[in-house]
Order: C-alpha cells, then structure tokens, then sequence
C-alpha cells in the first residue's frame, strides 16, 4: 500500500486541515431492503443523501425488531433528527443529520454538548476540521456499531475519533494502520501516530523503520514527514542503513520541504529548511569515497566543512567536527537454526542445479535477511547461489551472489537485497540453488518447531524442494532475520 494512500497533509504546526470527501448517497428502503456494496466512504457523488423514512412506511419499527436495526435505520436520517452537523471547510461543507441522544450515549463530547452544565440550544454545528466521510464513519459506528475503514479515510477517521472521544473507534483505526503498515507508508504513519499519541502504533512504525530503513528513507511518504519527525528518525540508533543513504534521503526531504515553502530547489535553501536536522547525519561514518563522491559535492556543506571531514578522513590531527562521529549501531540480526546437528558424506550433499526449499510460518511478524548456508565438506570452497523467498507462489525477494565457505561445519550467511517483511500465521517458502563444489555438510534431526527468541518459527516440507531438503535435514540450516 503505498504511503500516498495515508497522508492525509497534516498541516507540521498541527493544525489538522483535511480534504474534503466526496460521499455516495446511501438509502435505506423500509419495505424492502436491497442488498448494497455501497458504504458511506464511496465517493461518486456532489452531496450527501440522508436515509429518509418515507410517508408510505408507517411502521418500519415493527419491520425492524432489535434496537440496534432501529438505530441503524436513523443514522444520517432527517427522521426526528434533532442537530444538524455542518461538516468540512467552508468551502465544501456538507450537512448531516444526526440525533442528540444516540451521540451523547456514544460520546462523552457530545454528552457535555448537548446535556451537560455548559450545554448549548443550537440545532446548528459547525464542524471545519473534520473530514465529511470520517464524520459518518463515525456517526455510523455509534448508531449501528458498525466500521467501515479505507485507507483513503482511517487517517481522517482516527482524528475523528480522538476528537470525540470514541476509543473503540480508534483503536479499530490503529489496528488497521498497523495491518497496513510497510516501509513505503512507515514514516508518514509515524508522524501521524506522534500527533495522535498511539504509543503501540509508534512502536510498530519503528520496527519497520529500522529493519527496512533504506526502503523507508526512499520513499515518497520520507519526504512528506514534519521536521521535529525528521529530526527523530536521524537520531535513531538502530537504523539498518548506510550513511550515504541516509544523506541522500534527508537531501530529498529537504528538496520536497523547499517545494511546500515555495522556495527554489537549491542547496542554500535545502540547508536552511533542515537547519539543525543537518548535523544529526553522521557523515564521518561514511566512508572517503562514499563522501567525496555525494556529500563534498552537494553545495550543501560549506567550504569549510567540506575541508574539515577531508582532514577528519586522512590527517593525523583531526580537526573538531560538528557532525556526529559514531557509525549507527544498526538491528543485530538474529539466526533461527532449524537442526540440531549436521554431518556429511561421501555422497552427499550433492549440487546440480536442483533446488533446496523449506517451508516455514511465524507467529509474530518479522524480517527476514538472508539465509544461513552449508558450505564445503571437502575444505575451502565458493558456492554461486539464488536465493528466493515467496507468499503463496509470488516471489517477494531474490537474490543471486556467491558466499566463500571455509571447510567447517559453520553456516554462512547469503542475504537478501532488503529484509523482507514477513507476516504472522502464513507459510512462506525459502528456496535456494546453488552451484560449486558438489559436496557440502547437510543438516540432520530438524525441528518442526523452533523458538527463537520472541518469535516461534513451524516448518513444513516445500513441494519446491527437488534435491531432497525437507524438515528433517538438508540445506538452508538457518533463517536470518529481524524482530
């Protein structure tokens, strides 16, 4: 999902300004009710439509036998509605019907609007910051208890929620955020999960920022964040990403920051919107050619600071830098060992193109890195290996590279471009051919079962599987990956 499909442009001083949302009409019919796949979300329409009781359904309360029909059959209906909510920006407003009592039940706000000691007799509220659509999602949730959530609008409608106090609402707005979640959307989702105060959403957004930071960095959504987010995500000590990367993506930010200010795309103007954010990259931990090849040559740096990681780089007495000197620590990757011994043989284990495959589930999600590999039986050696990991037949990752092993039992590792995110409760399947000296060490005695950590991995045979690797022993000892 891409991170374009979360933003909703919060405003960086916080003042939450949103689109206005087109929303399809949406009848209810009395005598005869029609199945529809319409929900209130769907935007085809120039205005609102109220389920209005016609004249001709006298007793539509003794066709609809539970409260909770009734109530459902009043939600955004004229009805013996008692308030009206005139909704978006003045602009583009749109005027809801709605009923004191159903939202005061529902909503300690609408409690102290309309009953309590400051309460208020309008029949008329104005509501300009909050999204048309998010504000019937809402309203149908506390007539029906019904959620209807899109990724266009749970941004919207979490704001909605917090703003009335509905928490059943938002924390269904939380969870389908972090159902969504993935590096292209993880740093806008962050920001927003700062400004909304989800501490468990924040949590989610920095495990998938750290695993996968140089996708999250590039990403569209890394650009749209606000400067104090910015300035978080470059102190974290756990990015799993080079500096040179880092470098770039904050460039790029500030090129989009110069956009919204209306200034011209230029290194002077790129430097003063990231003001101190610029000294939070740690240059020195680049190395020489990384530097003199990207950041010495971006205009960005002044002359002098340029020269002075020059000398931080080659001279002996090393001048005082102002930029941070230590190498991020990074994510230690974690090795979840499937056998519980492993041998060989004078005929075994044999490589001609065929493939070695296992299956494996999670229950919690993860990232997996790469693969732990058998090598030589016979003394040093070179493998070439394509490595492949798939969903349900779709290829997520691969990889082809070669891995040096050096006679011993050890396992090497191969690793994949990028940490993939895996899923919770689903098989995937890890494959790898290689090609090189035909006899290497093969696993014996595998585990079904494996608890590493937090994380507890089941494997299963893989029908891809045709050089004889399976649960009970054969290649690919290892999974390497992130929690």
């Amino acid at each position: 999902m891409a991170a374009e499909l979360f933003s909703t442009n919060l405003p960086h001083n916080n003042e939450v300004e949103v689109e206005v949302v087109e929303v399809k009409k949406s009848f209810i019919q009395l005598n005869k009710p029609e199945p529809t796949s319409e929900s209130v979300c769907e935007r085809n329409t120039d205005q609102l439509s109220n389920n209005n009781v016609g004249e001709e359904a006298d007793s539509w309360q003794a066709a609809h036998p539970t409260l909770r029909e009734r109530n459902a059959l009043m939600f955004n209906n004229e009805q013996m509605a008692d308030v009206h909510f005139v909704v978006g920006p003045p602009e583009e407003t749109h005027r809801v019907p709605a009923h004191k009592y159903v939202l005061a039940v529902g909503s300690s706000v609408f409690g102290a609007m309309f009953y309590g000691d400051l309460a208020e007799g309008q029949s008329e509220i104005h509501i300009p910051d909050v999204e048309p659509t998010a504000f019937l999602i809402l309203l149908k949730y506390m007539y029906s208890d019904e959620i209807e959530l899109e990724a266009d609008t749970v941004l919207a409608t979490l704001y909605a929620a917090k703003k009335y106090i509905v928490p059943a609402l938002a924390k269904a707005c939380v969870n389908f955020l972090e159902t969504s979640l993935e590096a292209k959307n993880a740093c806008v989702l962050l920001s927003q999960s700062r400004l909304f105060e989800e501490p468990e959403l924040t949590q989610r957004c920095w495990e998938v920022i750290d695993a996968q930071a140089e996708l999250a960095l590039r990403s569209e959504g890394f650009c749209e964040i606000d400067l104090p987010t910015l300035e978080i995500i470059l102190q974290r000590e756990t990015l799993n990403i080079r500096e040179v990367v880092v470098f770039q993506a904050v460039l790029s930010w500030a090129a989009a920051e110069c956009r919204r200010q209306g200034l011209v795309v230029a290194p002077r103007n790129q430097r003063a919107v990231l003001g101190k954010a610029l000294y939070l990259v740690r240059i020195p931990s680049m190395t020489l050619q990384e530097f003199a090849d990207g950041a010495a040559q971006s205009n960005v740096l002044t002359l002098k600071e340029t020269c002075n990681v020059f000398l931080w780089f080659t001279a002996t007495n090393k001048p005082v830098l102002e930029f941070p000197l230590v190498k991020r620590a990074g994510l230690a990757p974690q090795r979840c060992h499937r056998f519980q011994s492993s041998a060989y043989r004078s005929n075994q284990w044999r490589y001609r193109g065929r493939c070695d495959s296992i299956q494996f589930s999670v229950d919690r999600r993860i990232f997996v890195a790469g693969l732990g590999m058998y090598g030589s039986s016979s003394g040093k050696a070179e493998y070439s290996v394509k490595i492949e990991l798939k969903r349900q037949g779709t290829v997520l990752a691969h990889n082809i590279t070669k891995f040096l092993s050096d006679g011993s039992s050890s396992t090497f590792p191969v690793w994949f471009e990028h940490p993939v995110q895996v899923e919770q409760d689903t098989f995937y399947t890890v494959s790898a051919v290689l090609d090189g000296n035909e006899l290497s060490y093969f696993g014996q005695e595998g585990m079904t079962e494996v608890q590493c950590g937090k994380v507890t991995f089941q494997f299963q045979c893989s029908s891809d599987s045709t050089n004889g690797t399976g649960v009970q022993g054969g290649q690919i000892p290892e999974l390497v990956f992130y929690s």
